[in-house]
This record gives C-alpha cells, structure tokens and sequence, in this order.
C-alpha cells in the first residue's frame, strides 16, 4: 500500500516514501500528506533536522503516479486540486523551519527530481540516476516549479535536464551544483548519517536563521522578508544557547544546546 512512513530516530525525523511496487510513485494521497508530515517534524521539540528517502534501494522517487494521469491531471477541478497538492508539498521543506536533507538512493525522475530540489540539501548514492522526463510526457511544467530548478540548477542545466529529457548520474549532479556529496552504496548510509548527527548538534535557533534567511535572499527582492529574517538572527543573540556556546568555547567542552 502507497504511504508515508513517519518517525523520528533520536534527533532525526524521518520521512519515507514507501510505494516499492512503483518504485516509489507519489500517489494523490502521498503528495497530500508530505506536508503533514513535515509539520509534525517541526512541532516536535526533539526533532534537529528531518531526512526524506525512498523505501529500499531501488529509488527515492520516480516521480508521480503515471496511473492517476488521467483522472487526476486531465483538467477541470481535479487537475487544480492535484497542482495545489504537489505544490504544497514542494513547498513544505521550506516551510520546515529545520534542516531538510533529500537522502537519494536508486532512481530520482520527475517529481522526485522536484521534491529533491525543494529540500534544503541533497545527498545521493554514487549509482543514483536522476531525470526531468516532462518533454517525453507531453506536459507543462509550471513557472514556480522551473523557478525552483533556476534557483537550484542554474540556467544552463535547468535547459539542459529539461530539454533533453536525459538520463544523468550523480556525478553529473554533483558538477550541476546539485548534489552535496555523494558515496558508494557500501557507505553511504553512514555517510549521511555522521553528517546528520553532526549537524544534530548544532544550535538549533542558529540553523533556523540561517535557512529563514536564505529562502529570503533567494526570493525577488520585492518578495523579501528581510525583518523575519533579522529577527531570527536578533533571537540567536539573547538565547541561552548563545549563553551555552561561549561557554563551552570558553571551557573547551562540547555545548549542549536546547534549542531556546
């Protein structure tokens, strides 16, 4: 059955996105729940950072279900109801005031190329595949979703990926700015796992600022909220975990941060 598998382990939370059948093809009820999942992430005071992945080795995500096409993608009110779901759920990892790492393993096609975009990081197994197939589907990828590959890929690769459909590796996706990191199938869950624990013990008001300023600077700046931001930034300053840090540097010991 296609589902969101939701839990947290120690200061992670984890997203799953289970549809092995699909190679993990976001269902209409998939894409609806993403956020919901995200948001019980962020409401949970132990939670530091949140990790989305596919179910298995196979894939992260292939992308929507091709089967609900026509009945959900072919017009009227269903269509806009369906645009509104995938929209809120590419949104949803910048909404997330924590971390949000795309953990990508296997293959990583069209909506599962959006949904990796959308997160704050993206790290993939050395034989991970990724594809932007819309040419080959015959349809229109809206403005906000290109915007988003703009702001990730760049233009040329952005032209790239979209106009030849291709198949590109996680080599690739490194050289397009992409991909953070990647490693070989052997080590890569310990890979992103040091990685997350070590961004677990970060100040967490401090990460928060930093991702609300940066999805600010990268808005037209018209759009900005650049007082959000500096407020973010002015809390860091007055909170005990500011308190505890220079502490810590100051009696050469680790800090123990709680978030306040």
């Amino acid at each position: 059955m296609p589902e969101l598998i939701v839990r947290r382990d120690g200061p992670i939370g984890r997203v799953i996105i289970s549809n092995p059948a699909k190679y993990n093809a976001m269902s209409t009820d998939m894409w609806a729940a993403l956020p919901k999942a995200l948001e019980q992430h962020d409401a949970d005071p132990e939670v530091r950072l949140v990790v989305i992945e596919g179910d298995g080795d196979k894939a992260f995500v292939s992308g929507a279900d091709i089967s609900q096409f026509e009945t959900e993608r072919s017009g009227g009110e269903r269509k806009d109801r369906y645009g509104e779901s995938v929209e809120a759920a590419y949104v949803a990892p910048t909404r997330c005031s924590k971390p949000v790492i795309a953990k990508i393993r296997g293959i990583c096609f069209g909506g599962g190329l959006g949904l990796a975009a959308a997160c704050d990081i993206r790290f993939a197994r050395d034989d991970a595949r990724f594809r932007m197939p819309a040419g080959r589907l015959g349809l229109g990828y809206n403005a906000i979703g290109v915007r988003r590959f703009l702001d990730v890929f760049g233009l040329q690769n952005t032209m790239d990926i979209f106009f030849s459909a291709r198949i590109f590796g996680a080599e690739d996706a490194v050289r397009m700015g992409f991909v953070s990191r990647t490693a070989p199938a052997e080590s890569f869950d310990q890979m992103v796992d040091e990685w997350c624990a070590n961004v677990a013990e970060n100040a967490p008001l401090t990460l928060r600022a930093l991702k609300k300023t940066v999805n600010q600077l990268i808005r037209d700046p018209g759009d900005r909220d650049m007082a959000a931001a500096e407020a973010a930034i002015a809390a860091c300053m007055v909170s005990e975990d500011y308190r505890e840090g220079t502490r810590a540097f100051m009696e050469k010991r680790k800090p123990e941060f709680k978030g306040a």
